[in-house]
């Protein structure tokens, strides 16, 4: 029998009480969002038409360190969390590497994801405050899906603006998120005006996470008693998504296992800032020095080949600026199955971090990815979703470095979540129809030229 169990679960009793704020202990911390008339950093009054009250002030405090969980979300998460640290055994054997592979599923629920924790968070927060609704946006339409469950569950009305390439791609992730009520709208649409400019201005566009951010806020500001919430790179997304790095490091402390790498895919931030928040808070304050390395789709660049720099977050230009890696919020990318991958920018946090050297980043081609998820569910059992498999292909590749030196390594990565409803995209591998696009240096070239100026 082996000493370290398959899964290591965290008792009710054990399960984090708060959510960890990494700001507070970054040295240089991320630079603030701006107003993108005045230039001046952004005020929680200029902020209110747009978020919930709460959720401002989570986003604009860079001091405290940790924030109780509100009882009405933690008895959400008790649903579904604590969620498993597994030990890959079958992956280890298959491959022949002396490392040691665990990973921190976050699909046991029905939004297949990790976007539950924070999608609950912010559903909570804007029923607290009194009002009939939240717009947003999404990718490959986990966080969507998690909205609707969220809002569902809050008695709150939910409008969703999805990319339109998943919109197309995934019908069936669409129907989850009417089950529980939210009306989803293909983006970029005919029924907002920024909308109506995007489409004149990009004929038979398939859409990007920029496009439907512009207008899921525009109809969030236009319509009386609604808020607009977003699934990824702010920093009150990052906050809550901690208590996947908070339950991950205490279940490692529970089988007496120290990481030496931490891996997690990238595409705005929440899951791969949720993942490393404690461990990166250790190597900030000197107590550890572990490998944590971000994994981005080929085709949409931001870390490796992106700017760090003030830009719009959004495609429509209404939202702040925000100083981060960026390919330029006119950049819009190939139509990668990895839907929640496809954003132009990088949270600002994981941004500055990575400005820093605190951690490393890699891009993936997506034919590789969906090698490695075929190999991943083979193996152990799971079908992991697009997003996850860049982490998979990574820590694949990161054992096998072991394997070569005889290294014994104890790798961590983060599986967001199962792709069960991305199997238009593992068809189009399976048949040899999928491409590894990438975009040339003039593409990005003529993307980055257009970004703000900035004294």
């Amino acid at each position: 029998m082996n000493k370290i169990p398959y899964k290591t679960y965290l008792t009710e009793e054990e399960m984090p009480k708060a959510w960890y704020n990494l700001r507070a202990d970054m040295k240089t911390k991320p630079a603030p969002l701006l107003n993108p008339g005045t230039h001046q950093p952004m005020k929680a009054e200029e902020l209110s038409p747009v978020f919930c009250d709460e959720l401002i002030k989570q986003e604009l405090d860079n001091d405290t360190a940790y924030f109780p969980i509100p009882k009405e979300v933690y008895e959400f998460y008790k649903m579904y969390r604590p969620s498993p640290l597994v030990r890959a055994y079958c992956l280890e054997k298959a491959l022949g590497t002396p490392a040691k592979i665990y990973y921190k599923f976050e699909g046991n629920n029905t939004s297949g994801s990790h976007k539950l924790n924070s999608a609950s968070a912010q559903a909570y927060y804007a029923k607290k405050q009194g009002l009939k609704g939240v717009t947003t946006e999404t990718g490959a339409g986990q966080w969507g899906t998690a909205l609707s469950m969220a809002c569902s569950y809050f008695d709150l009305d939910c409008k969703v603006y999805m990319v339109k390439v998943s919109y197309e791609q995934k019908p069936f992730r669409r129907e989850v998120m009417r089950t529980y009520g939210a009306t989803v709208t293909p983006s970029p649409s005919e029924t907002t005006q920024i909308g109506k400019k995007i489409l004149e201005e990009h004929p038979g566009t398939t859409g990007s996470l920029g496009c439907a951010i512009s207008e899921a806020v525009e109809v969030a500001v236009s319509t009386p008693g609604y808020r607009y919430v977003l699934g990824s790179v702010l920093n009150q997304v990052l906050l809550h998504q901690s208590i996947i790095g908070l339950e991950t490091e205490a279940a490692l402390k529970k089988i007496g296992e120290k990481p030496d790498i931490i891996i997690g895919c990238a595409g705005g931030g929440s899951n791969l800032g949720g993942l490393i928040a404690p461990f990166m808070r250790d190597k900030i304050l000197g107590k550890a020095d572990y490998r944590i390395v971000a994994v981005e789709p080929a085709s949409c660049p931001s870390f490796t080949r992106g700017k760090f720099a003030y830009d719009f977050a959004d495609t429509g230009k209404v939202c702040p600026l925000a100083k981060m890696y960026t390919l330029g919020s006119n950049f819009i990318p190939a139509p990668n199955h990895a839907g929640g991958l496809r954003y132009h920018g990088m949270s600002t946090v994981l941004s500055q971090l990575y400005h820093d050297g605190y951690m490393e980043a890699v891009a993936v081609p997506q034919t590789e990815v969906f090698e490695a998820a075929e190999k991943f569910a083979r193996i152990e059992g799971i079908l992991p979703a697009p997003e996850s498999s860049h982490a998979i292909k990574v820590a694949i590749d990161e054992a096998l470095k072991c394997k070569e030196t005889g290294e014994e390594k104890t790798i961590v990565f983060g599986l967001t979540g199962t792709g069960y409803f991305d199997l238009v995209a593992y068809e189009k591998f399976h048949d040899k129809k999928m491409d590894d696009y990438i975009p040339t240096d003039e593409d990005l070239a003529k993307s980055l030229a257009d970004l703000p100026k900035i004294d």
